[in-house]
């Protein structure tokens, strides 16, 4: 099969990113951008990153999770430590984390350290969480082969027959903070000259802007 995409083309005219207008402080512009976005609309999830890897393999890997809270310490997201991607964190935690709001022709890429939440702050969003979310983090061997579909709603029916409201958060499920070290910000514009700014921490905790080719 060869199929040519060249012929899909699109011309990015919306916005402009020049350092006399952004922040200080990445986290600053990164929830400008966030909330401009929800008020733009046309982003389903506007939350919805994607969190690259390196596996146990040695391959990178990339999936879509979503963030659940953003601080000036870092970016929070939950999942089971004992998945594919939770083991790859405790191998390796270096990880990236990015977002592309189409609808705004802008992307954020952050790279970043990552590190498990402290337990409360897991044992609060766990509460949080409806019903079912929760008795699919207690049913789900995540990453693992399993036989069929019907092995998840067996387990999953079994599990309504013993908890009914409160449900304890299982220990190999939780956060991890994402602790950057660099933050880009990519604006598209007309004729492929795209404006990228990243901020990169210092030594002195301090974030160096510089202007990217595109």
């Amino acid at each position: 099969m060869q199929e040519d995409l060249s012929k899909y083309r699109k011309s990015y005219e919306k916005q402009e990113l020049l350092e006399a207008n952004v922040p200080d402080n990445p986290i600053q512009l990164f929830q400008t951008w966030f909330y401009e976005v929800e008020e733009n609309g046309g982003v389903e999830e506007t939350n919805a990153m994607s969190v690259s890897t390196i596996g146990l393999d040695g391959f990178p890997k990339t999936r879509v999770v979503l963030l659940k809270k953003y601080t000036y310490e870092g970016f929070i997201f939950y999942t089971n430590y004992l998945s594919e991607k939770g083991r790859a964190i405790a191998q390796n935690p270096n990880v990236c984390l990015s977002f592309f709001w189409a609808s705004m022709e802008r992307q954020v890429i952050i790279k970043g350290v990552a590190e498990k939440l402290a337990e409360n702050l897991s044992d609060g969003y766990f509460e949080s969480r409806p019903l079912g979310s929760k008795l699919g983090a207690l049913v789900s061997p995540q990453s693992e082969v399993i036989e069929s579909r019907e092995f998840l709603e067996n387990e999953l029916q079994k599990l309504e027959g013993i908890y009914t409201d409160e449900v304890p958060r299982p220990e190999h499920w939780g956060g991890f903070l994402v602790c950057p070290q660099s933050i880009e910000f990519w604006q598209g514009r007309p004729n492929r000259l795209h404006d990228r700014l990243r901020y990169t921490l210092t030594k002195d905790y301090d974030w160096k802007l510089e202007r990217l080719a595109p």
